[in-house]
């Protein structure tokens, strides 16, 4: 049986800035081991017995195409990335999952994974996820509920009814029919919930052929359906990259996967129109990872309940959470707080008000505070650069250009660069000029000047940039030739 896994990469996080932001959200952050979430949820999949699995496939905005391409290279694991022009909810991403898993007529069973999720038991869910496959490739759309400790409010919930009989064996397991979808509910409700012992949180987790999604968006949101097939049909493929239709796209309406088809499948499945809905219950210490609290629960604690990353120093602490990116943070005699330290912002959080950080994200928005959407350091294809220093006149950068990198040929209408190398090769282009500059040595490229820089080497290119003019902004840019495609 063949599994196409589908990571779904949308969403800002921004519950858990200052380390999540708007151009770099949660899914691509390091939070728990050295992988990012992204990378840890493409290699959940590994090792599942008895399954073919496809190269991954991730659907994403455009911005973000060239970091998840990089974090799939330095897993060893090329796949496809589905780019949407502009954020749809999930139902018109997972349609185009869709069609892109059936273009060489082959009709995978989908495994449908949000790329910001927490696992830390794979051996039961890869057990889930066998006996998920087995439902799926006999028409089932396949979900995983999990199964509640708590009277969260922060989930939805799934009510699971009578028990499946698959069509496959005829044998009956712990998986259900779908009784409903209900929405985050009040405490009181929570609890009922909890009770009654047949409602699941819902994880956003999902399988089905890719066959039978299109049909069920056939019968419950052909608009959708439609919109995304014209966007596909105007697409075009460019490496592991493929694009849609912008403007046909454009018109898609936003919808849910639980809104456009789960709840219409609860409520309508027992009518042959529609393929039956299933839940299987998991228990695989999940985690959304939704707010700083979240994450403290799934980390490793000492004996008084901390959680530290980095270069902390706690004194009669409790229940703590803090996280260094750089200097030290010294906690003294204080209990139940998240103290996140980045290098162009902090964050105190009392570990009960994390799910209002995203208030903190939308007042920097409103200032139109870089803050709110972007870290000091920004990664681009070629590498990264890091904003070291700025005044009126001036700024200064550290730029880092990966083996083999090429910025593009360009030029600025208002500033003037400095370059001065600190390790590595650099080849300039300045005007007319060609040339090597090695550790130590620098070059003035002076305003309106054509350049580019490049890493002919094997190893990273580190400098030192220093920009000063009358205009510093990054969309100070004319682009003349870029490898990229920017």
């Amino acid at each position: 049986m063949l599994i196409q896994p589908v990571v779904l990469s949308g969403g800002s996080g921004t519950r858990l800035w200052p380390l999540s932001r708007e151009k770099y959200p949660k899914q691509l952050l390091p939070l728990i081991g050295d992988d990012s979430l992204l990378q840890a949820t493409v290699r959940r999949v590994e090792g599942i017995a008895g399954v073919e699995l496809a190269p991954p496939m991730v659907v994403c905005g455009e911005e973000y195409r060239f970091v998840i391409a990089e974090q799939l290279r330095l897993l060893g694991k090329p796949g496809i990335i589905v780019l949407e022009p502009l954020g749809r909810n999930t139902a018109p991403a997972l349609t185009l999952a869709a069609l892109a898993a059936i273009k060489n007529g082959a009709d995978p069973v989908l495994l449908v994974m949000p790329a910001d999720h927490v696992i830390t038991n794979l051996a039961a869910f890869q057990s889930v996820v066998s006996q998920g496959s087995a439902l799926a490739a006999t028409g089932a759309v396949v979900t995983f509920g999990i199964t509640p400790d708590a009277p969260e409010t922060g989930y939805g919930y799934i009510q699971s009814g009578a028990a499946y009989v698959g069509a496959s064996d005829g044998e009956k397991s712990n998986a259900s029919l779908i009784a409903r979808f209900v929405e985050k509910p009040d405490l009181a409700t929570a609890q009922t919930y909890l009770d009654a012992g047949s409602y699941l949180w819902n994880s956003g987790l999902f399988m089905m052929r890719a066959s039978v999604w299109l049909s069920a968006m056939k019968a419950c949101r052909p608009d959708i359906l439609t919109a995304c097939q014209t966007a596909w049909d105007l697409g075009s493929t460019d490496g592991e990259f493929v694009r849609v239709g912008k403007e046909a796209f454009a018109n898609c309406p936003a919808d849910s996967i639980d809104y456009a088809v789960m709840e219409r499948i609860a409520a309508g499945s027992d009518s042959g129109l529609l393929p039956p809905g299933v839940v299987i219950p998991l228990s695989a210490g999940w985690s959304d990872v939704g707010a700083w609290d979240a994450l403290w629960q799934v980390l490793p604690k000492d004996d008084s309940g901390n959680v530290v990353q980095g270069d902390v120093l706690l004194q009669d602490c409790s229940n703590t959470l803090a996280l260094s990116e750089g200097r030290l943070i010294a906690c003294v005699g204080v209990n139940d707080l998240v103290v996140i330290e980045t290098a162009d912002a902090i964050l105190v959080a009392h570990k009960d008000k994390t799910q209002d950080v995203k208030k903190i994200v939308d007042i920097l928005k409103k200032q139109g505070r870089a803050e709110g959407s972007v870290h000091r350091k920004v990664f681009r294809p070629w590498g990264s650069y890091d904003g070291v220093d700025a005044g009126e006149r001036f700024q200064v950068k550290r730029i880092v250009v990966k083996p083999g990198g090429i910025l593009s040929l360009q030029m600025h209408h208002h500033r003037a660069e400095h370059w001065i190398v600190v390790s590595g090769t650099a080849r300039i282009t300045r005007g007319e000029e060609v040339f090597l500059l090695s550790e130590n040595q620098s070059t003035f490229i002076p305003l309106g000047t054509t350049h580019r820089l490049e890493n002919p080497g094997r190893v990273a290119l580190e400098m030192i940039e220093v920009q000063s003019g009358s205009y510093l902004g990054e969309d100070d840019i004319v682009r003349f030739e870029d490898v990229y495609g920017r």
